[in-house]
């Protein structure tokens, strides 16, 4: 018969020379073991921490760097690497003082208590790991205007769970992370170019290459709008009481502000040498008739209130 195994001890314990150091110098044994125990928690968590502080964050560090994110998109990112780095210092700590069965029941109740946040929470979480693509992907950043759904404005603020957004009506709108990942987001300014265009109406009557020539000319008169590429104008629309000539030109740098300037500058000189050339922009038309059957007692009556418009009047 062979002898009984010996139960596996799976627990790291790194009290022992510790206590019997305490017990050499006068300690009772009833208290060296749990002082040992403390020392070594103390001792490995302060250890471990400021190891990882010292090699993990800065090479955390650095890898955020290669990424170019803001420094207020590497603060709360730094800050979960803290918290990571204290998690493992405590659970090392644990480990290597002799709290092993302690540890388990800890981690046994952390995830019952994870599990039960986790459904009460799962829009939180939700937003919160958008917000961590947010961060990595990099769709926009602070000062970008952006568009999504029926909204835009300049982002004034990016944290782990919402997006604070500043409309062009001055309103704040408070943006749930997830929001913003889960559909289409437009950023005009994400480059360093930003294509524009714009349709100038013209009559029917009017020489469409005199109005080409002057849209050109004032494009390529103006300092914002690019040379590179160059500005082009084409017919698009034969409408009901206009022709559309569709302007196409790029600005450097774009933001809203420079959008809505350069654009209303652009379109008042051009209107001006309309009207000096006397091209016309006509107003939109619409026929009113509508095929009324004016025979009969219809044109009758109408016939009537037109020879008398007194005696219409006083009825």
């Amino acid at each position: 018969m062979g002898l009984p195994l010996a139960p596996v001890q799976t627990a790291v314990d790194g009290t022992g020379f510790v206590s019997q150091s305490l017990e050499s110098v006068g300690v009772p044994a009833a208290l060296a073991a749990p002082i040992a125990q403390a020392i070594v928690f103390v001792v490995v968590f302060i250890a471990i921490y400021l190891l990882g502080r010292v090699l993990i964050t800065p090479i955390f560090g650095r890898v955020l760097d290669r990424r170019d994110l803001d420094d207020h998109a590497k603060r709360p990112l730094k800050r979960v690497v803290g918290i990571v780095i204290g998690f493992v210092a405590v659970t090392a700590a644990f480990g290597l003082a002799g709290f092993g069965n302690f540890l388990q029941s800890l981690a046994t109740i952390a995830a019952a208590a994870t599990l039960a946040i986790g459904f009460a929470m799962q829009d939180v979480l939700k937003n919160f790991v958008a917000g961590i693509f947010i961060y990595t992907d990099r769709p926009f950043r602070i000062g970008d205007w952006i568009e999504w759904d029926d909204n835009s404005g300049i982002v004034e603020d990016i944290s782990l769970r919402v997006s604070r957004v500043r409309t062009f009506d001055n309103e704040l709108l408070t943006v749930p992370n997830s929001q913003l990942t889960d559909g289409v987001i437009k950023n005009p300014v994400a480059k360093d170019k930003l294509r524009m265009k714009f349709v100038f109406g013209i009559g029917y009557d009017d020489d469409i290459e005199a109005a080409t020539d002057i849209i050109m000319e004032e494009a390529e008169a103006n300092d914002d709008i690019l040379e590179d590429p160059a500005p082009s104008v084409r017919l698009t629309e034969l409408a009901d009481s206009y022709v559309g000539l569709q302007c196409r030109f790029w600005i450097r740098n774009p933001s809203r502000a420079d959008f809505v300037r350069t654009r209303g500058e652009y379109v008042t000189t051009v209107k001006q040498r309309f009207d000096d050339a006397g091209i016309n922009i006509p107003y939109p038309q619409r026929d009113l008739s509508g095929g009324l059957d004016l025979t009969g007692p219809a044109a009758e009556a109408l016939a009537a209130a037109n020879a008398d418009p007194e005696a219409n009047a006083d009825d």
